[in-house]
């Protein structure tokens, strides 16, 4: 039995974006520090997006997006510090929680965590 499948994504239910779909961050594959910060280059490309699409106030996007460059700088360095990448990462999710449109950023942010913790001793 085929299944039938419904895009969502880009349209609009009231004042509420569908950004649910976050391109193609995919944090479930990543096995180095180079590949978690182009993940992590992704995702702030994706804020951008959803930011331009009306899914994320720009107060916010402004401060998500520090959160997640200075998570990106932090894991550049030759000793990244887990801890501090992971509390910016969280900073971030903090901020994007209870935004619903927002879920699949927050869902990625989430996994990017868990990959810092295991990337990183």
């Amino acid at each position: 039995m085929a299944k039938s499948l419904f895009d969502q994504r880009g349209q609009t239910v009231g004042n509420q974006v569908n950004a649910e779909s976050i391109g193609d961050v995919n944090f479930g594959a990543i096995q180095s520090k180079a590949e978690l910060i182009a993940e992590l280059r992704k995702t702030l490309f994706e804020v951008t997006k959803a930011t331009k699409a009306g899914s994320i106030a720009e107060d916010v996007s402004v401060d998500v997006e520090s959160h997640i460059k200075k998570a990106i700088i932090e894991a550049e360095k030759s000793e990244p510090k887990k801890k501090t990448i992971i509390n910016h990462l969280e900073g971030a999710k903090s901020l994007l929680d209870g935004i619903t449109s927002a879920t699949g950023l927050v869902t990625a942010i989430l996994q990017a965590t868990k990959v810092v913790g295991g990337l990183f001793l």
